[in-house]
């Protein structure tokens, strides 16, 4: 299959959207593109488990390599492994969804849709670049249409939260960038070439100063503590699309370049940081559980809820067993499912409402029946309710983390998944508030939800019930390279 397809489609998509001629045109327009792109996700996968089958060994499949720039060794050097397979689903998936939400735009839409076509360009190109500088490129390309995003079609204080956005991940890339030059520069290859890189090895001295910069930067992006406080300005002003972009795509690219980029490149440098790693991520996972419970505001439960739940992917990569970095990864496609269905079901409330603070709503369940219902099984999975993805993925890294023997990671293993209980209760009574109860009188009007955001809902809790119900298929998927990444641990003496 030739991954450059997944590039053109979103660009052809993007550049269709700018020439359609009304606002209808440019909503059909990015759904079909979004579409085609859900489609090709799922063709991509069977392709690659019927390689697999064959008997293909190799790192990455469906390689492809063009020169750039010759000079410095950078080329668009492409190709995907299970974990890549695994986080291209998930972007297809909320795309489509964000697509369906985002129908009734009135304010720009064109430009609203272009940004949006384009965030999902950048993801792409993103888990598909084995050229450090490429994937760097694409790391980019995201973030100025996160601000615009949130500055023009925003709410609330938009304006700051959008710069505090757009500042920190600037900070996050400033740092990202700096760790890959050094890396560049310590190796006698002098390369981006992810594969290269991972067979020559990089020296211990290089590693112990590259590594913090590149874990820390690319945890910027996945609200590593404490520099997660862009997540809830960020996600509280955003338009209901820009939230479910900004927490189920933008925050995986983080995870993903801690795991793929600094875990694989430098394990003796995720060795050695490893007890930094776990510590931030616990704090981040009880902060975040016990500062949900402080709010009344459904956008910011959420936002709040996923700088906890985004701790458990780096919790995963911390502990550096192979089972708990596939929970990381399950982690990530689960939770990005879930926050992305969650800020949907909260953009269609807040419609229909006018407002999200929790305490002044009530009995929508007897007027919304069916988004009530979706708020019930979001807010199912966000607590772990087995038969849902966030069950699976959660268990996976509690079990994967536990198989440390040492008394501090057991520790911090049982801190993590005391963030369950604390997730029930505030998860709990924010759906009761808000669904059970007598109706005001003012909702008795409120109508249900539309066939665009219905369609946009069965497709998130499809991809839900599906990790749910049969992990396994997904854990195979991503456990060959997770188990290489563990054999490069260890290696490390």
């Amino acid at each position: 299959m030739n991954l450059s397809i997944l590039i053109l489609l979103p660009l052809l998509t993007a550049l269709a959207v700018l020439l359609a001629r009304n606002n209808n045109q440019v909503r059909w327009i990015s759904f079909a593109g979004a579409t085609a792109q859900f489609i090709l996700a799922f063709v991509l996968m069977y392709l690659f488990r019927e390689e697999r089958i064959a008997g293909s060994t190799q790192q990455m499949l469906f390689e492809q390599q063009y020169n750039w720039f010759p000079s410095w060794h950078i080329s668009f050097h492409m190709g995907v492994d299970g974990i890549s397979v695994a986080m291209i689903l998930l972007t297809a998936f909320v795309v489509l969804a964000g697509v369906l939400v985002s129908w009734n735009v009135t304010k720009m839409t064109k430009e609203f849709y272009f940004l949006l076509i384009l965030l999902s360009l950048g993801a792409y190109g993103f888990f598909i670049s084995l050229d450090l500088f490429i994937l760097f490129f694409f790391l980019e390309i995201a973030v100025i249409p996160k601000y615009l995003l949130i500055g023009i079609w925003g709410s609330g204080k938009k304006e700051y939260s959008a710069n505090k956005l757009a500042l920190m991940l600037m900070g996050g890339s400033a740092l990202v960038l700096v760790g890959l030059l050094g890396v560049y520069f310590n190796t006698p290859a002098r390369s981006f070439d992810l594969l290269l890189l991972s067979d020559t090895g990089i020296s211990r001295e290089a590693q112990m100063i590259c590594f913090p910069l590149l874990f820390v930067g690319f945890g910027v992006f996945t609200a590593l503590f404490p520099f997660h406080t862009w997540v809830p300005d960020g996600h509280s002003s955003a338009p209901t699309a820009g939230s479910m972009f900004l927490a189920g795509i933008s925050m995986k690219l983080g995870g993903y370049g801690c795991l793929r980029v600094a875990t694989l490149l430098m394990p003796e440098g995720a060795k050695a940081y490893s007890t930094w790693i776990i510590v931030l991520s616990s704090i981040a996972i009880l902060y975040g559980a016990f500062a949900t419970m402080m709010q009344k505001d459904l956008k910011y439960i959420n936002a709040y809820s996923s700088v906890s739940h985004c701790g458990f992917v780096l919790l995963g990569i911390g502990m550096l067993t192979q089972t708990s970095m596939t929970g990381a990864v399950m982690q990530m496609v689960s939770h990005g499912l879930m926050t992305a269905l969650f800020f949907a079901v909260i953009g269609m409330i807040y419609e229909r409402t006018h407002t999200r603070q929790v305490s002044e709503m009530g009995g929508l369940l007897k007027v919304m029946p069916f988004i009530s219902t979706v708020l019930f099984i979001v807010g199912l999975c966000s607590l772990g309710l087995p038969g849902l993805s966030g069950f699976v993925a959660e268990m996976t890294v509690f079990v994967g983390s536990w198989e440390n023997p040492d008394p501090f990671r057991r520790v911090a293993t049982i801190a993590a998944c005391l963030s369950i209980v604390v997730t029930a209760v505030y998860i709990l009574r924010a759906i009761g508030q808000t669904a059970m109860g007598p109706v005001k009188e003012s909702y008795l009007h409120l109508t249900d939800a539309r066939w665009n955001e219905k369609l946009a809902a069965i497709i998130l809790i499809f991809g839900i019930v599906a990790i749910g119900t049969a992990p396994f298929w997904l854990s195979d998927l991503i456990n060959p390279g997770t188990e290489l990444i563990m054999q490069k641990i260890k290696m490390v003496p």
